[in-house]
């Protein structure tokens, strides 16, 4: 006898679940119980009816099941919740890496073990992206309990993202418990200051998942002219100028992010007009056009943009972009220079982000070595039964001279 309403899968396809991966697609199931209610919690049994997990369902989504125990004596109620919150939490507190922080994030959907569920701590307010059906139901009580455990003043929901509507969800966002927050609010990083739009800013307002990398980089920014691409609010910027750079061009196509990025520069006692240069524009453009005036070339190029890669459709679009973008960061790179590039996009894997970045280096007629590769910080784990976790890869790399005559 089973506790919730059963999804039986097809002979055969039970691999994946016993190996402990939190997805369940369409194609894999047999048979779904007629009262099983979508968004409501199921048992997931194999073909001859025997137990294998618990989750939520949505018959709209490719993945119709999102599994959260393999337990078959653990009741998904709100003290299963609690519980599992209450041990995210718990594993960042014990994180040397967001020491002095105040910008985090505290639950990383699957490879937290609760599919569908991203919270950013910016400040004393929470940041809550509702992923999936089964999330977006009990999102209210998610955001009670988030705000007893953390004692932060309010949860903001953000669920604007693109993945809602292969939910069958529109978008949401604007406060959703406690107290809404100001239009701004600061956080710091490693001692640095900045300005967070929570209700209007990119994603959850802050990229977090940066914050190891930008140490890293900044490390090879002293006394170096610095362009910082697609720079949102100028943190690899900031911290560049802290480690000692010389001079620092943050371009991005958002006006309000780089008057955010000015405003982050005069809070940590740096002067625009001198040490820092904001342009707003279209990078790829920008990158193009100054390809030809010897003055625009920069000891250190910060490569950070937003994911290409959507979906697999959009996948060779995605990669002639950040072939393109490579080759023209590569261009501007002085003789021995650093390129600092990055990848978000999941469906682009490591290998293949190093491979696109190698084919770039041949058409900027650059000889290049790779110094260091990067990584999601550590408050963004990864499940190891949920390798698609694993989405931010980078590369740190040296233009070992000036550029050959460069291929067409």
């Amino acid at each position: 006898m089973h506790e919730y309403p059963v999804v039986a899968l097809k002979p055969g396809r039970e691999k994946p679940v016993r190996q402990r991966h939190p997805w369940v697609f369409s194609g894999a199931i047999a048979s779904i119980s007629e009262d099983a209610a979508d968004g409501a919690i199921v048992d997931l049994c194999d073909a001859q009816g025997a137990f294998l997990a618990r989750g939520y369902l949505n018959r709209r989504s490719q993945i119709q099941v999102r599994l959260l125990t393999w337990d078959a004596a653990e009741t998904i109620d709100a003290a299963f919740w609690r519980s599992r919150l209450q041990a995210a939490i718990a594993m960042r507190r014990a994180l040397p890496e967001v020491r002095g922080c105040t910008a985090l994030r505290l639950v990383n959907a699957e490879s937290d073990y609760l599919p569908g569920l991203t919270v950013d701590r910016l400040g004393d307010f929470l940041v809550l992206q509702a992923g999936t059906l089964g999330v977006e139901q009990r999102k209210q009580m998610l955001a009670e309990l988030l705000l007893e455990l953390t004692g932060c003043q309010g949860v903001v929901e953000r669920s604007d993202m693109a993945a809602r509507r292969l939910e069958g969800l529109p978008t949401a966002s604007g406060p959703l418990a406690g107290e809404p927050p100001p239009e701004l609010i600061e956080v710091v990083e490693d001692g640095l200051i900045f300005v967070v739009n929570l209700l209007h800013g990119q994603k959850t307002g802050f990229y977090s998942d940066q914050r190891a990398n930008r140490r890293r980089v900044a490390a090879y920014c002293a006394g170096k002219r610095v362009l910082n691409a697609f720079s949102y609010t100028g943190a690899f910027g900031l911290h560049a100028l802290r480690s000692g750079a010389a001079h620092v061009v943050n371009i991005d196509s958002s006006a309000p992010a780089l008057e955010l990025a000015e405003a982050n520069l005069r809070r940590n006692g740096f002067d625009p007009d001198r040490h820092a240069e904001n342009i707003a524009g279209d990078v790829f453009q920008v990158l193009r056009d100054w390809q030809a005036d010897p003055e625009r070339r920069y000891d250190v190029v910060i490569l950070d943009p937003p994911k290409f890669a959507h979906n697999q459709a959009a996948m060779e679009r995605a990669l002639r972009g950040y072939k393109e973008i490579n080759r023209l960061a590569l261009g501007l790179l002085s003789p021995g220079g650093v390129l600092a590039t990055f990848s978000c996009s999941g469906l682009v894997s490591a290998e293949l982000f190093q491979k696109v970045v190698f084919s770039a280096a041949i058409d900027a007629g650059r000889d290049v070595q790779i110094l260091e590769t990067l990584r999601q910080s550590a408050d963004h784990p990864v499940a190891l039964t949920f390798p698609e976790g694993e989405y931010l890869k980078g590369l740190i790399v040296r233009a070992a001279h000036a550029p050959r005559e460069a291929h067409a």
